[in-house]
């Protein structure tokens, strides 16, 4: 029984609580943390990197890219495609590359519904319309079958919306992912893509993914540069998680790489819809703190 000092210690306590800016406890059991009532939109969006943190960013590329130039499966620069001779659709490179996609293609749907509901979890995607959404978004996700390799579309994967169970790989791109966390990076990519529809399914999440990024590059990552960008976080992590299901001797900073190799281009442009290639690995890595020790120190 609380005594009457005791009663008032309390009582400044919580009093100390809600001025400090809000603390609820609906329903806390003995295993909830208070949380703050804030949304992590609005925390995120106010986050600003630390010089250190942005230093160990640049060491990660530099590592990621290191890695790439020295492993057996590095993949190939998105520019050092870009420059390379067309591929048939039934030469060796692309055949192989063909049958990884559509053998990792399973995986990366699964990887790609966790990795969604994970990251609209932590973005606060949930008003009952967004989880609507979201539900039908992997639908769509659950729906896709085929990996198709084209000849024309060279270095570049693409999806159609009037056809969104079919994802098209140029044979360039297929022959230049030898790995499978390469290539489950790309799936899940083109996978969000699918995934938002036709009716910008996932538009509060780009958003709240765009304006986080922002506040922690300070570039200005808005409409399809958002998009684009939270395509490439799922990708990311999916691969992550891919990593830590098939455990190997390769080292963990190696095949963490592998997720951006392919962004390791020595002509960095970006365009109108996509970042530049490396500041798509800087935002990456910014917003996955995680990956970037993992690059720099080979751990968590």
């Amino acid at each position: 029984m609380l005594n009457k000092r005791n009663l008032q210690k309390l009582s400044a306590l919580l009093l100390v609580l809600i001025t400090a800016g809000g603390f609820t406890i609906a329903n806390a059991g003995p295993q909830r943390r208070r949380t703050p009532t804030r949304t992590p939109q609005a925390s995120h969006a106010s986050e600003a990197m630390s010089a250190e943190a942005r230093e160990l960013v640049e060491r990660a590329i530099e590592v990621a890219c290191h890695e790439r130039r020295r492993d057996p499966k590095g993949s190939v620069p998105i520019d050092e495609m870009q420059a390379r001779p067309s591929l048939p659709v039934r030469s060796a490179e692309a055949v192989a590359g063909s049958e990884r996609a559509q053998r990792l293609l399973p995986l990366a749907k699964d990887l790609v519904i966790e990795s969604l509901t994970r990251l609209a979890a932590e973005y606060k995607i949930s008003s009952r319309t967004s989880r609507l959404k979201l539900q039908q978004a992997m639908q769509r996700v659950r729906l896709v079958r085929r990996i198709k390799p084209d000849m024309d579309s060279r270095d570049n994967a693409s999806v159609l919306m009037r056809n969104p169970v079919t994802i098209t790989f140029g044979t360039i791109f297929l022959a230049g992912l030898p790995s499978d966390e390469a290539m489950i990076s790309v799936l899940s990519h083109e996978l969000v893509h699918i995934a938002d529809g036709d009716r910008d399914a996932l538009l509060m999440l780009y958003r709240a993914v765009g304006s986080r990024a922002s506040a922690l590059t300070g570039l200005d990552i808005r409409a399809q540069l958002a998009e684009e960008l939270t395509c490439d976080l799922i990708g990311a992590l999916a691969a992550r998680e891919f990593v830590a299901d098939t455990p190997d001797y390769v080292p963990l900073a190696r095949r963490v790489s592998r997720a951006v190799a392919h962004n390791c281009v020595a002509a960095d442009e970006g365009d109108e819809d996509h970042l530049s290639p490396r500041n798509t690995i800087r935002a990456l890595l910014s917003l996955t703190p995680t990956l970037t020790r993992e690059l720099v120190y080979g751990s968590k």
